[in-house]
Formats: structure tokens, sequence, C-alpha cells
């Protein structure tokens, strides 16, 4: 046993990678095992593999497989200059990797995973590194589809499939979503393409008149799981039950395309959301923390 894997049993061993076709070999099987609660190195996967490494910057991206026994474990994946995203680990799991990542020189922005594993983590590479975590305001759950319950009463219109034809629209709708959140992102015809919105369906909600009211965007089936991600109604026109019908589509949609589970993620502090997606068949599967490090040196 290495003396930077002590934490970690005598059959243990995280294996690293920049090969997400090799990653994927080798812990595709145990991340399809719980689609749900591994919807993130399932999507960026698919999304680096589809774009290739260079659209996601010149570092190459790095990926780490946990095996025991001839059975994985765990695994983790790193984009270039973002958050490292373990799926859940014991605090000896936890110790085990941020000491391997350590020892072999890896400087890291940030963790993000579900809230026990970021929290182990944190305190694992503080120790190992010095960095000082901080964790981020915004504080996400994790949320699996149980049994679609439409909203009752239901508002008048119906649902529309965003086409082609529609990218303007689809544009438009999801420049103001980015901007109510706060994402720090350009959406237009040229940057589209490399945004995280351009390979989702999306759904709109409209009144009976053919105003469109509200939008909810669907990543593809990834892995026998489908991502709800994008839901969003203007200021002005929220209370009226257009995003409880237009995320009840957009659900169905899901299930229909063959999703064996739908997730998304909401923020935790945002009470009429979270009721909604309970209202809906919505039940929360784990929080989700992220921690971002300042380095040892910057700390004194």
């Amino acid at each position: 046993m290495r003396p930077d894997d002590r934490h970690l049993t005598e059959d243990e061993n995280w294996l690293l990678t920049e090969d997400v076709d090799d990653f994927l070999a080798r812990a595709g099987g145990f991340l399809r095992s719980r689609p749900g609660l591994h919807v993130m190195p399932l999507t960026w996967t698919a999304r680096l593999r589809a774009r290739g490494a260079a659209a996601f910057g010149t570092e190459p991206p790095l990926f780490g497989v946990l095996g025991q026994a001839g059975e994985v474990r765990a695994a983790c994946y790193r984009l270039p200059s973002r958050a490292l995203v373990p799926t859940p680990l014991t605090p000896e799991r936890a110790a085990g990797l941020a000491a391997h990542l350590a020892a072999l020189g890896h400087s890291l922005p940030a963790v993000s995973a579900d809230e026990r594993t970021a929290a182990l983590f944190a305190e694992a590479w503080q120790r190992r590194t010095g960095a000082a975590p901080r964790i981020r305001d915004t504080r996400l759950g994790l949320y699996r589809l149980g049994t679609l319950t439409p909203p009752d009463p239901h508002p008048a219109g119906r649902s529309r499939l965003l086409g082609e034809q529609d990218l303007d629209q689809t544009m438009y709708w999801c420049g103001e979503f980015a901007r109510a959140t706060g994402e720090d992102v350009s959406i237009d015809a040229g940057s589209w393409a490399g945004t995280r919105y351009a390979d989702k369906t999306y759904t709109l909600w409209e009144t009976p008149d053919g105003t469109p009211v509200s939008v909810a965007g669907m990543n593809p089936v990834i892995g026998g799981q489908v991502q709800v991600d994008v839901v969003y109604t203007p200021a002005h026109l929220r209370g009226h039950g257009y995003a409880g019908a237009v995320t009840a589509a957009v659900s169905r949609a899901a299930l229909a395309a063959g999703a064996k589970e739908v997730v998304l993620f909401t923020n935790l502090a945002n009470p009429t959301s979270n009721a909604l997606y309970q209202r809906l068949g919505y039940r929360l599967l784990t929080n989700w923390a992220s921690y971002d490090f300042t380095p040892a040196r910057e700390n004194t």
C-alpha cells in the first residue's frame, strides 16, 4: 500500500486517468447503477464525449475510479478549472482521495458533491494542503421523481415543444433564466453551441391565446436518467400554476423518452419551488453543497 493511500483498506486503490472513454469503461456500470444520484458524472462525461475536451479548456480533464476486489466503489471527475465532483464517499475514502490527489500535486479550486461528501472532502483537503474551504451560499437539493402527480387545479393552456425553428425564443428564455439565477454566461447565436443549454429539449407552456408564459428544459436520457434543468416563469407571471404545468409536461416527456429516474436540482432557500416539486411527486434524494478552496499561501 502506498503511503498516500494509508486511509484506504489494503485492497482499495484510486486509479486516475485523463481519458473519458477509459473512465466510463471502468466506472460506467457503477454510475448507471444509481443514475439519479450520479446525474453529474453521467451528464458531464456525455457532454465531454460529444464536444471534445478542447471545448472545456486547455488543461486535460481528470477522472478517478476507486476499485476494491474488482468492483468499483466510488468515482470522481474534474473538468478544467472546475470543481472536483466525487460520488458519495465514506470518511476514509474522502481522506484517501484527498491524500492521493495532494501527493500527485493536483490543485483544486472547489469540490461539489452530496452535502456529507463535500464536507468530508473539504476537511480532508484542508488537512492535506492547508487550503481553506468556504461553503457557497447557495445550497441545493437533488430531487428524484416518484409518482408524477399533475397540478390540480390545472391552468388553462397547453404545452408546446420548442424546435429548431424556435431557437431565438429558446435563447431568450434561457438568457432570462441565467440572469435570474445569477449565472455568468453569454447566450446568443455565437455562444449557444458551447453552453450547457444547447443539448436540452425545451417545452413551453402557453395560455389559450398562444402567449408563452413558462418554460422547462430536460437533458437527454443518459445512463437511464433525465435531469430536468431550467424551469423558469417571469416574475410578473408567477402564482398562476404555469411552472407546475410545464414541469409536469416535461417530466412526463422524460418518462416517455425512457428515463428510469427523473431528477432535478432546486435551491433549498426557495420554499415555493421546493413545495411545488414535492406536490408534483418529486422527493428529496440528497442535499448538495459546494466548497471553494483558497490555497494555503493566500491564507497567510
